[in-house]
């Protein structure tokens, strides 16, 4: 991928190891990127409202919210956010609620490859 102009990503994950993983992939992708991080679904919609990041890499399942619950609740104060609910939770049901949100689903493992999709979709959403 060619760097594009400079964005802002949030990645969201309670893993430490998934959220260093993905900041490596896309700034491998995206050198001129910047990268925030959250490691809850609480954090993350702090985050979202103070840093209004391009972007937001929304893992599922963790403490307390879960990714949809936060992606929801940052959609209602910022309906054109674009996220991705990058998980492992692969589930009928959680691909049909990240749908429902208007959300793309990328199943883990954090790949170069998973990350690369959903990169794709930031930059064919910008």
């Amino acid at each position: 991928m060619t760097s594009s102009p400079t964005k802002t990503v949030l990645v969201v994950d309670d893993s430490r190891l998934s959220r260093m993983m993905i900041s490596k992939f896309i700034l491998h992708m995206q050198p001129t990127w910047l990268i925030t991080e959250a490691s809850s679904g609480r954090e993350a919609i702090e985050k979202a409202k103070a840093e209004n990041p391009d972007y937001i890499t929304m893992d599922y399942n963790m403490d307390g919210l879960t990714g949809g619950e936060a992606a929801h609740e940052i959609l209602q104060n910022a309906p054109d956010a674009t996220i991705v609910m990058f998980t492992a939770n692969i589930q009928p049901s959680t691909k049909a609620e990240a749908e429902n949100l208007g959300v793309f689903f990328v199943g883990k493992p954090v790949t170069e490859n998973s990350v690369k999709q959903a990169l794709d979709y930031f930059v064919s959403r910008s």
